[in-house]
């Protein structure tokens, strides 16, 4: 007899074109491509998985990728399903999913924007939720240099005592 997991694994990859695989008991990974997403999700929340647990970005520096994962929960079935897609670094644009997990999606996003720069059109708020008056690129690139912007901005030459960090 076919497991939950399995069964459910069949079902979402008969529907849609996406890459799965049963990371482990009540676990599955998803990985899609971007124009897929939202028509995932929908399907997903319709299906359960009413709670969004968690946006989280990696950046693949090497490959100009960013995989933005969604991490959502089914209390009826007791399953994560992680949802990951890949986009492009130099243009991080991809559609949100505040139509669908509303105040939670908000709060995911705006920081994801905020630390890595992603825009998430249909999302009416991407003001910045932690860093009041940043100027810098955002910070949680693997490009951004946090030695040199340090530096640049808070480092005061005359000061001989913070000579000591920066010589």
């Amino acid at each position: 007899m076919a497991s939950k997991e399995e069964v459910f694994l069949e079902k979402v990859s008969s529907k849609f074109e996406v890459e799965g695989k049963i990371q482990r008991e009540r676990r599955i990974w998803l990985s899609t491509d971007k124009v897929n997403l939202i028509p995932l999700c929908t399907w997903l929340k319709g299906e359960g998985f009413i709670h969004l647990s968690a946006l989280s970005v990696t950046d693949w520096l090497e490959e100009g990728k960013y995989e933005v994962t969604y991490h959502l929960w089914s209390y009826e079935d007791r399953i994560l399903v992680t949802v990951k897609t890949k986009i492009d670094r130099e243009n991080p644009v991809i559609d949100s999913v505040v139509s669908l997990w509303d105040a939670n999606a908000q709060a995911h996003e705006r920081e994801m924007h905020e630390l890595f720069g992603i825009k998430f059109e249909g999302n009416p708020n991407l003001t910045p939720l932690f860093l009041e008056n940043w100027e810098g690129p955002p910070p949680f690139r693997k490009d951004f240099n946090w030695r040199e912007y340090v530096k640049e901005k808070y480092y005061h030459k005359d000061d001989d005592t913070e000579r000591v960090y920066y010589d």
